[in-house]
């Protein structure tokens, strides 16, 4: 049992080892377009439920 578990630790260094990590700025740049995006999407959910309830406190 000793045995699998170290092995599997090894494994994991290894793979871990042949991760290509983004740089710094990649990284910066893709986290600047999530943020973005997410704004988006949340301007929009939020406009869409503004029309939607002004339209059923019209119709009720």
């Amino acid at each position: 049992m000793k045995e699998k578990i170290i092995g599997f630790f090894t494994d994991v260094v290894k793979e871990m080892n042949k991760v290509t990590w983004p740089k710094q700025e990649e990284l910066r740049d893709s986290t600047v377009v999530v943020i973005v995006v997410c704004l988006i999407i949340s301007a929009f959910v939020y406009a869409v439920d503004k029309v939607l309830s002004w339209g059923l406190t019209q119709i009720l």
